[in-house]
């Protein structure tokens, strides 16, 4: 039979290490194994388990549990195919396996495990090769041939080949393609034998080395059924098509090792790559469980099963009672959605599409598409910008040149100063400047030459220049085709009508400003932040302005840094290349420097400067200018605003090149979005760095709109602007929020970050922006409107399955923070609304529509979102209907759903402002507040009836508090807040508390009738006691499981839970201990039984302190822990009460036992014995011979007994019960071998006494307890059939010394050596003081017993019903007078009695009365002296007088208190006994105090003895030869008898 090896090596568990003493079951068939318990969650078992098997297809099973109290908690699972197993020796085939939570069976089969949990654990199995038996024997080499199955099973490779896998489409085949497809290649590149794997995971080596090969498993079906099905195969095969498997070459041999382990050896190549093979070996097997679990689950399904963690037991018991197990704890609110959708209603849909098409944001935008002369104007001029671009004009060549004459610079008008080498001059166009000025000069030098050679009439030159400038057009033309193509189709324009807009444009270029001329207006408004320059710190400016030769000035400003003129001027202008040079200058009255202005040209101060192109102007323009400096030691601040308009001829009607770049960016724009592989959608061009944000096109585009910028001085902040807007039309698609909201940063950056140098507020800058302030204020408004819009619906809008949407959403925030910070900036209002209000207040928003959504459309969307079909008996009411409770459960699932979408998805992108907005909290508050109050509203509805099931409300209950807790308690405004909903489930808990406390009882019941037809079997091996109680603390402890886990904000809510909990264990404990005191008496017979009953009994009292502690200890309610502590106190009772019973059951053999004892210890002789302590050794061995001889027949007993309840019961049940036997022992001595009762009412003289005087005791047992001291009640009396006929009625002094030592040797018995009782317990025992106290007094003699007597009996009077004098009526009362004389020289005592008269006597005789008094003196050393008197006898009175005097002599030896009179009232009868009326007694020491005394003394019908005047009366009635004993006894014993009594009317 083949041998299974499993070793279980190790684990990680996830949680901390005090929670896991875990241990790990291995299932095969029906054999089971456990491992021992570790604890930590890292355990190491390193244990080894064989199993035998003839099934190689059968499923092994294991299993890890967690150790608890009651029942153990499975951790997790995984099943093992024997089919995957291969044959081996090997002891590294470790594999961590991951475990699932739950199995899923098949016709009681399992099949498969679902659900996989945190915890792993290390696994090696294996089959062992040697496990058949029909392997050889070693040879003398130490090698033995391979088993023939093995052989069998390679050699069938031959001729088959692996099956085709069905599973190639899934997704872990893919993933394994990807890693693992090309391993054969790998294995070839490095020049390695491959092997294969055959049957069993065998490796099966390949013929010939040259034949690379992948490793192929070939792993059988998981079971017979799964494998019959062509669609349910498991088995895995290759990816690429293996190459052929072939017989080996040699068969492989086994190696024994001394250790008894083997190991296989495939030859020398085995030895080779064995690594590589155990690697790729292991990925195989770990690809093909993941393929084998992702089909086992599509085949059977991923719902959840209801299984329990508690393990299955006993029919009808816990685990199978439905009233918990449809209770759900801890539920899992977090279900796996099927797929993502939107959670929005149409409506809302709708909605949003209509505000977009309203909202005029494309309108804007696209007002240039449609104007046809507008297009073919900026069509043309796009073409002469482009023919000839300005950035690729040719450069001046300048040379170092002297002049000959004064002359000024081209560029800044100052002189050339120097006597040689003055500057600089261009060889092509003949300009002079500065040689730091040149690179200032801007204008083209072939257009420059040009154009002087025409004024010149230069016509060669001219020519020369034309011709270069044609060659450069013709280059740039046939060099950029696509260029010039993209502006055609972008203006539509037919390629014949293309041609010739070229040629026009061409010969514009051509001819210059020949024909060109234009009228300027500027004027020059105000001016800002000028720089001071005089010692006032003021300046007083003016302007000048000057176009090519012309220049004119402003008025001056007196004192003014901000001045402001308002002066119009208007130029002529001829010459594209000429530019308007604003001069800024301080006006210095007193300074009187002519050379200065000879040389110079300059009058006064210069305070700034600006440069404008005439080319780039066009239109009307109102623009801010920043003041630039003229050389590098300028000190030079501020700005000027200028307004300008240019009517150039020929162009009077035209726009301004600023609305010409707008046609042309927006027609770009639109084009290249519509004419794409996706149309509709903006492609962004792909550029890094800090100027990235200025590419705002791809190329060519974005080199079409930077030369038209570039050639009509369209500034870069209003192509951000025109970019802006023409993307506002598309910021819907993909990664256009991000894009306008780094465009709009930048334009806040220019316009908000103003330097030192300027003082130009930014509303004012933005306000003369050429772009348009209303323009862009009205875009941004409409941009901010539909972006509210969609931040509204952000769920539907920006869908979390779709990482390019969330990405946008985030961008989309962040252009809200870019207008606002616009508004606030820019723009200057006062308090714009902040963009984290406006982003919460949407989220709101979207929560509020979500949520209504969800109640509208509950079953719907559940059924959609997490079942894989609708299910036929789906529940049909409506969303808010009072009789469904299922309704709430699924809308908690689904705003879970919600809330982890918020917190997984939508928090980490909406994280700008962490402070002030959290989605998944905000989302948590709101959906809470929503869903609590139509909660509140209809579980008042269901307080007033109940409509649903109490187990549905808990389950409710359970489902909102994890809801509550999980997600909403610790966002604000929940925060530290006491939650509401507590208050609306109390009802209904305590409902179900109730309905729990009836399930409970009854369960008690059976559990116990369950044991009952079992005869009370132990729990388990080591156990001591039965089932049921396992069974009901475990139903307790789920009950608790569940109370617990409510929720605790409301302590008076969840004191009320606790008390209601501690009720129902209050009635379950002590119903259950009811059951076993009714049934107890019967089974005391058998002792095994009866000691499991005890047990149980204990059991619930150490379940119940375990309980205490679980349920809170020290710190549980006051009035649950006194209920707790009450059930404690009645069970303790009960469990003593049933160890009395039980070891009552075992008095008459103790009583037998005693009474033998007695016998063997009357036949003891000896005497002249001193007390044990001080016996010589000698004497001390007898008499411990002796002890031992008598106590034989008991010890035989007890050891018997013991032995047994010893190994029956536990050590504090044990420990009780030893206590009741121990009363019971000693009580038992006492009674049998001290103070003997006597069995034969025919006795006489001292007998008789007393036998009366057991029987005046036996008539009062309310009043008097006997020897038996506590027990006396309990201990039934000696019977009739009792062997007395060697009852010792004295004790010798030897006597006692053996009884005395036997109590020592009982004592040391019943203490077992500290396994017992206590010898503090033993002897302070109250039964063990007594019959000590007895046994001393048996030592004493008559006068000290009597001297104990009277010292201790002080009230002994007692009237007709038992009760103490005083309390009712006498039977009369005796009138006497006491004196009491010492004699000062002797010391003598005398007492003087006289006996005056007896009133009202209650008697009733059908003779004639005739009472007397008897005085008696009882004392010590009275022996030689008169101890009695009696008067006359008085005939026929009930009130007799007798005025006699009588005289006792005490001895001197004693004082007058260690005596009493005993005075007896009797009527004389002749021939026979004095009957008596009543007696009373009169302590001397109540005498001794004053000397004398007379009183009524009432007249009792006996005398009342406590449990030491009995034992002394007992005693001295032994004392047979004892005159004063005797008398003693008489007077003690003799008691009125009942029948004479009559009442005091009878007496008459």
């Amino acid at each position: 039979m083949p041998v299974l090896n499993v070793s279980v090596k190790r684990a990680i568990l996830e949680g901390p290490p005090d929670k896991f003493n875990s241990f790990v079951v291995v299932k095969l068939q029906n054999v089971k194994s456990v491992s021992k318990a570790v604890k930590g969650n890292e355990p190491v078992w390193e244990t080894e388990f064989v199993l035998e098997t003839e099934q190689k297809d059968a499923v092994l099973a294991i299993e890890l549990y967690n150790k608890g109290v009651i029942w153990d908690k499975l951790l997790g699972v995984h099943l093992y195919p024997l089919t995957r197993l291969r044959i081996t020796d090997e002891e590294c085939n470790e594999e961590w396996v991951i475990l699932d939570r739950e199995i899923i069976t098949r016709n009681g089969e399992p099949i498969s495990t679902q659900f996989p949990t945190d915890h792993r654990i290390l696994l090696d199995i294996r089959f062992n090769p040697f496990s058949d038996g029909n392997h050889k024997e070693p040879s003398d080499d130490g090698l033995v041939s391979a088993p023939p199955e093995v052989v069998q099973e390679r050699s069938s490779l031959v001729s088959s080949s692996p099956p085709e896998s069905n599973i190639a489409d899934s997704s872990s085949e893919l993933e394994y393609g990807r890693e693992y497809g090309n391993h054969g290649a790998e294995t070839e590149s490095l020049g390695c034998e491959a092997d294969s794997l055959g049957p069993n995971n065998v490796l099966v080596k390949s013929p010939s080395s040259d034949d690379s090969s992948s490793e192929v498993p070939h792993i059988q079906n998981f079971s017979e059924d799964h494998a019959e099905s062509s669609t349910e195969t498991t088995e895995m095969t290759e990816f690429s098509k293996p190459p052929s498997l072939s017989v080996p070459n040699s068969i492989p041999r086994f190696i024994v090792t001394t250790d008894d382990q083997t190991e296989l050896a495939l030859g020398e190549t085995m030895e080779t790559h064995n690594q590589e093979q155990s690697f790729v070996k292991l990925r195989w097997l770990r690809a093909y469980e993941l393929v084998h679990r992702q089909l086992q689950q599509a085949q059977f399904g991923n719902g959840p099963l209801k299984t329990s963690d508690q393990p299955m037991d006993r029919e009808g018991s816990f685990e199978n009672n439905p009233f918990y197990s449809s209770i759900d704890s801890m539920p899992d609110l977090r279900l796996a959605r099927q797929k993502s959708i939107s959670l929005v209603s149409d409506l809302v849909l709708k909605t949003m599409a209509a505000m977009k098409r309203g909202n005029g944001v494309s309108a804007v935008t696209r007002q240039y598409l449609t104007d046809e002369d507008m297009k073919t104007h900026v069509y043309r001029k796009t073409l002469q910008a482009l023919i000839y671009p300005i950035s690729c004009t040719t450069p001046h060549n300048f040379v170092i040149w002297t002049a000959t004459s004064p002359t000024y610079c081209f560029e800044c008008e100052g002189l050339l100063w120097g006597l040689a080498r003055q500057g600089v001059r261009c060889t092509k166009c003949d300009v002079k400047t500065h040689e730091k000025c040149k690179d200032l000069l801007n204008a083209d030098c072939l257009q420059r030459a040009a154009e002087k050679s025409y004024r010149s009439g230069q016509d060669d030159c001219t020519n020369d220049i034309i011709s270069a400038m044609k060659e450069r057009m013709e280059h740039t033309e046939h060099s950029r085709p696509d260029v010039f193509e993209l502006i055609r189709s972008v203006f539509s324009v037919d390629p014949k009508l293309h041609a010739g807009y070229m040629k026009a444009v061409k010969q514009s270029v051509l001819d210059g400003t020949s024909k060109w001329s234009a009228k300027l207006s500027i004027t020059v408004i105000c001016a800002q932040g000028l720089i001071g320059k005089d010692k006032t710190g003021t300046s007083d400016p003016y302007v000048t302005v000057q176009v090519g030769k012309t220049k004119k000035r402003t008025k001056t400003v007196l004192q003014d840094l901000n001045p402001i003129w308002n002066e119009p001027f208007l130029f002529d202008c001829h010459n594209s290349s000429d530019r308007i040079k604003v001069r800024v200058w301080n006006e210095d009255v007193n300074s009187c420097k002519p050379l200065r202005t000879i040389l110079s040209q300059e009058t006064h101060e210069f305070l700034g400067m600006k440069v404008i192109d005439v080319r780039m102007l066009s239109g009307t323009s109102d623009l801010w200018y920043n003041l630039e400096k003229r050389t590098d030691k300028s000190a030079v601040s501020g700005a000027i605003r200028l307004q300008i308009s240019v009517e150039i001829k020929g162009e009077e009607k035209v726009a301004p090149y600023h609305v010409q770049y707008s046609c042309l960016h927006e027609n770009l724009f639109h084009y290249l979005c519509e004419h794409q592989q996706d149309p509709g959608l903006v492609k962004l061009p792909d550029v890094k760095g800090d100027n990235s944000w200025k590419v705002y096109l791809e190329e060519p585009a974005q080199e079409i709109i930077n030369e038209f910028a570039m050639r009509y001085g369209v500034e870069s902040i209003y192509q951000a602007m025109t970019h802006f807007s023409c993307l506002s039309a598309k910021y819907m698609c993909p990664g256009v929020p991000a894009a306008m909201s780094t465009l709009l940063a930048n334009i806040n950056a220019y316009y908000a970050h103003t330097t030192a140098t300027i003082a130009v507020s930014a509303s004012d800058r933005f306000a003369a922006s050429n772009f348009g302030k209303e323009k862009f204020v009205k875009l941004l408004d409409q941009l901010h409107n539909s972006l509210r819009i969609d931040l509204s619906v952000y769920r539907n809008t920006y869908p979390s399955t779709d990482y390019t949407r969330l990405k946008d959403l985030k961008s989309t925030v962040d252009l809200l923070t870019s207008i606002t910070f616009f508004r606030l900036k820019v723009q200057e209002l006062s308090s714009p609304p902040r963009a984290s209000t406006i982003v919460k207040d949407c989220v709101k928003a979207c929560m509020k529509t979500t949520y209504q959504f969800l109640f509208d459309n509950c079953y719907e969307l559940y059924q959609r979102e997490f079942l894989r079909c609708e299910s036929p008996g789906a529940p049909t009411t409506a969303p808010n209907s009072k009789d469904s409770v299922e309704f709430w459960d699924q809308l908690i699932v689904l705003i879970v759903s919600v809330i982890e979408e918020d917190k997984t998805c939508y928090t980490s992108v909406l994280n700008q402002f962490p402070q002030e907005l959290n989605v998944g909290h905000l989302s948590a508050s709101i959906l809470w507040n929503l869903f609590s109050q139509d909660l509140k509203f209809v579980l008042e509805e269901h307080e007033q009836e109940m409509l649903c099931r109490n187990t549905d409300y808990m389950n409710l209950h359970f489902k909102v508090n994890e809801l509550y807790f999980k997600y909403a308690a610790h966002v604000p405004p929940y925060k530290g807040q006491i939650p509401e909903y507590t208050k609306w489930f109390e009802q209904f808990v305590m409902k179900w508390l109730s309905e729990n406390e009836d399930v409970s009882i009854e369960y008690t019941k059976s559990a116990f009738e369950r044991d009952k037809k079992d005869k009370f079997q132990k729990a388990s091996e080591h156990a001591l006691f039965s089932c049921s109680v396992t069974d009901i603390f475990t139903q307790l402890n789920q009950c608790f499981v569940v109370v617990k886990r409510l929720d605790r904000s409301y302590p008076e809510v969840f004191q009320n839970y606790v008390r209601k909990f501690s009720q129902t264990i209050q009635k379950v404990l002590l119903k259950y201990a009811e059951l076993v005191i009714v049934d107890f008496d019967n089974y005391t017979s058998s002792h095994g039984i009866a000691c499991i009953m005890l047990n149980n009994i204990q059991q619930l009292r150490v379940q119940l302190e375990k309980l205490f502690e679980v349920m809170g200890g020290d710190e549980l309610d006051h009035e649950a822990a006194g209920t707790l502590t009450s059930i404690q106190q009645k069970l303790n009772v009960h469990l003593d009460d049933l160890c009395f019973r039980l070891a009552s059951s075992l008095i008459p053999q103790i009583r037998e036992c005693v009474v033998e004892l007695s016998q063997l210890l009357s036949r003891v002789s000896g005497q002249g014995l001193n007390q044990v302590g001080f016996l010589p050794p000698a004497q001390r061995a007898s008499v411990q011979l002796d002890a031992d001889a008598i106590l034989q027949p008991l010890m035989d007993f007890l050891h018997g007994s013991l032995v047994l309840t010893a190994q029956l019961c536990e050590k504090t049940v044990l420990k009780r019960f030893l206590k009741e036997l121990w009363k019971i022992v000693i009580t038992c001595l006492e009674q049998t071998v001290l103070l003997p009762t006597l069995a034969n009412d025919k006795q006489v003289g001292i007998g008789d006494v007393s036998r009366v005087l057991l029987k005046n005791v036996t008539e009062m047992p309310s009043r008097v307890s006997m020897t038996l001291g506590s027990q006396g009640d309990r201990l039934p009396s000696q019977g009739k059939d009792t062997p007395t006929n060697e009852i010792l009625l004295n004790m010798s002094p030897k006597q006692c010394a053996v009884l005395d030592l036997a109590l020592d040797t009982i004592k040391q018995y019943f203490h077992a050596q500290g396994g017992g009782l206590r010898k503090v317990y033993l002897e302070k025992s109250r039964e063990l003081q007594s019959l000590r106290y007895a046994l001393s007094l048996y030592t004493q003699t008559t006068d000290t017993l009597i001297r104990t007597f009277v010292a201790t009996q002080t009230c002994q009077a007692l009237n007709r019903d038992g009760a103490a004098p005083g309390e009712e009526e006498s039977f009369g009362d005796l009138s006497i007078q006491v004196d009491l004389f010492t004699h000062p020289g002797t010391g003598e005592h005398k007492v003087t009695i006289k006996v005056v008269a007896a009133n009202n006597i209650r008697w009733k005789t059908p003779a004639m009365i005739r009472p007397f008094v008897e005085v008696n003196l009882i004392g010590p050393h009275l022996n030689d002296k008169k101890r009695q008197f009696t008067t006359k006898t008085k005939s026929n009175t009930l009130s007799p007088k007798f005025n006699e005097t009588f005289q006792f002599i005490l001895s001197n030896e004693s004082e007058p208190a260690c005596y009493e009179l005993h005075i007896c009232t009797k009527d004389y009868c002749f021939a026979r006994d004095d009957l008596l009326i009543g007696v009373c007694v009169l302590p001397l020491r109540e005498v001794a105090q004053c000397g004398s005394c007379a009183c009524f003394l009432p007249l009792a019908a006996g005398v009342h003895l406590d449990d030491t005047g009995l034992t002394i009366l007992r005693i001295l009635s032994q004392r047979t030869n004892d005159e004063v004993a005797k008398e003693f006894s008489k007077l003690k014993s003799d008691c009125r008898r009942s029948e004479v009594v009559v009442d005091l009317s009878d007496s008459q």
